[in-house]
């Protein structure tokens, strides 16, 4: 019988070597990245926020609004690569917590970021070739301020991964082990908030332009308030009669129904009236046909306490998004 051979390891060592390993392939992805990251905020903060202020091309006001705590949050990098570098990576993480709130901040004024620098590239002709001329720099390597703009969110997500992934690869008995995990923890609470954020702001931005589709007395705030699901093209099947093309725009708590204005309409072509306001939290919703996945398309049949609506598709999949969000819709306001 042969014996094990001097090689051979026992599970339990097994398992530290591989932590070890991925722990050690972690850090060093950090460390990469971090190097990578403040390069480039130092590109920004040199050539667009330092230069514009010396120079005056954009007032304090709209200087801020385009780029809020961007020098904060290089400033914070600056903080953190040392201690990278050094291999303290409980510490540095866990050092670097405080200055979260920053993220949440950038986070806050992203849209406001966007549509200021819509708005400068368009109305002012200084900034528009200034912008021209650092985005042609050879340190830039043909990227643009607005695929720069934002960077801070994409390495906060960046953080939570690597933050998390260090923390479970590192054993309880290591003395960084209660750094990381504070660190982790952090920075996932603040990855979170800047998600809700982030999600508040594309549903204001669907709500504007739904609210700008919609036209007459009857549509104005209308969608305020209210949490956006999709919007698409339904046959509404009548009693008698053939089926009629309506738009439908579902909420969170409601469906709203409305037809195309006249395309010869002088001021409000291209926009839709609303015909109906349906509350979600009285919904009937039953799949009438179109179970199978077939080519048919399908009906869904909609009961409310006073009306009953049948809503007809042609398209099969396009049928089964609108019962998916029509339930989730129903029972979300049940709940």
């Amino acid at each position: 019988m042969e014996s094990p051979g001097p090689s051979a390891r026992c599970p339990v060592q097994e398992q530290r070597a591989r932590w070890e390993r991925k722990r050690a392939c972690t850090a060093r992805e950090l460390l990469e990245t971090e190097r990578r990251y403040q390069e480039q905020l130092g590109l920004v903060a040199t050539y667009f926020v330092g230069i514009l202020r010396a120079k005056g091309t954009l007032r304090p006001p709209e200087r801020q609004a385009l780029f809020g705590p961007w020098e904060l949050i290089y400033g914070a990098s600056q903080e953190l690569l040392p201690y990278l570098e050094g291999g303290r990576w409980g510490q540095g993480l866990e050092g670097f917590c405080p200055h979260l709130e920053l993220y949440t901040q950038f986070a806050a004024n992203a849209e406001r970021s966007r549509t200021t620098l819509q708005e400068q590239l368009k109305k002012n002709k200084r900034f528009r070739r200034f912008v021209r001329l650092q985005e042609g720099r050879p340190e830039f390597g043909g990227l643009q301020l607005q695929d720069l703009l934002p960077l801070p969110l994409q390495r906060l997500q960046q953080y939570e991964n690597l933050a998390i992934a260090l923390a479970e690869n590192t054993g309880p008995n290591s003395p960084d082990h209660e750094q990381l995990t504070r660190a982790a923890r952090r920075i996932s609470e603040t990855a979170q908030r800047v998600h809700t954020i982030s999600q508040k702001q594309k549903n204001d931005q669907h709500l504007q332009r739904v609210q700008a589709l919609l036209s007459g007395r009857q549509a104005k705030g209308l969608v305020s308030g209210r949490w956006f699901l999709r919007q698409g093209w339904l046959l509404v099947v009548p009693p008698r009669g053939e089926p009629r093309p309506r738009m439908f725009f579902l909420f969170s708590d409601a469906l709203l129904m409305a037809k195309p204005r006249p395309p010869l309409h002088l001021l409000q072509s291209g926009t839709f009236a609303c015909q109906a306001l349906y509350p979600m939290a009285e919904c009937q919703l039953h799949r009438v046909f179109g179970h199978s996945g077939g080519p048919c398309g399908g009906l869904l049949s909609l009961s409310f306490p006073h009306e009953k609506l049948l809503l007809m598709s042609t398209d099969q999949e396009e049928l089964s998004h609108w019962h998916h969000s029509l339930t989730l819709a129903s029972s979300s306001q049940k709940n």
